[in-house]
């Protein structure tokens, strides 16, 4: 049996409500256009901030997903 080989990329999500909020709108946008998503890791989480306040919340992820030869 041959195992698999898997393609890792860095996306970037963004929400005004939360972290996993902007790390779920992340994979599932990717998720429409790459196929067989397999793991996503979250490996950054920042924010911006306006006039004092939290404006956006930012997770960054690596996700992987099957290379189909």
């Amino acid at each position: 049996m041959p195992g698999s080989t898997y393609k890792i990329i860095e996306l970037v999500g963004t929400s005004d409500l939360s972290w996993e909020d902007a790390a779920r709108l992340a994979v599932e946008t990717a998720g429409k256009t790459l196929e067989d998503l397999r793991v996503a890791e979250v490996t950054r989480l920042d924010l911006t901030v306006e006039d004092g306040k939290v404006k956006t919340y930012r997770a960054r992820l690596n996700v992987s997903f099957k290379v189909i030869a």
